[in-house]
């Protein structure tokens, strides 16, 4: 990781994960990982993505911290809890893209919530497998937005590196 809390994989693709400050005064696109994490019960398949996006010039907003407490409580005086969540809002309003990915074996409350927050940002790209507990609800709402969805991550992936 180098001083400015970016982690370099190579010449163009970088990742920034919170608590580092999101100063993007970068030209790349810029991508967010929604999805998926339930503290930890989800496979880390923001991974998975970073690692097929490899050498092309974008930078990644994950919000996955590398150290996550679970003593913090998810409340909004908590002021850990409150940076994660106001880190991730505000990736998101400022990204250009925004890949979602809805992992069977979760809930995904703040997931689900994200999808209705930027059903209409246009930035939208949606996997949604069969099995999620609340698939047809993930269905409906791309269909009226008009947003991307997907069955499988690798179709994902195709469809972010369409984009960018």
């Amino acid at each position: 990781m180098n001083i400015s809390g970016r982690v370099e994989r190579d010449s163009t693709l970088q990742v920034l994960k919170p608590p580092q400050p999101l100063t993007l005064t970068t030209e790349m696109p810029k991508v967010f990982l929604a999805g998926s994490i339930e503290q930890g019960k989800a496979t880390n398949w923001q991974e998975d993505i970073v690692a097929a996006l490899e050498g092309r010039k974008i930078l990644v907003l994950n919000p996955r911290r590398d150290q996550w407490d679970s003593s913090w409580k998810q409340e909004k005086n908590d002021p850990n809890f409150r940076t994660q969540v106001n880190w991730e809002l505000d990736a998101q309003e400022r990204a250009d893209h925004i890949v979602m990915f809805f992992e069977p074996t979760t809930y995904s409350p703040i997931s689900l919530l994200e999808l209705g927050l930027f059903a209409s940002s246009g930035k939208l790209l949606v996997c949604c497998p069969s099995g999620f507990w609340r698939k047809g609800n993930v269905e409906i709402v791309c269909e009226r937005f008009n947003i991307p969805l997907v069955e499988s991550l690798k179709e994902l992936m195709d469809l972010l590196k369409e984009r960018i």
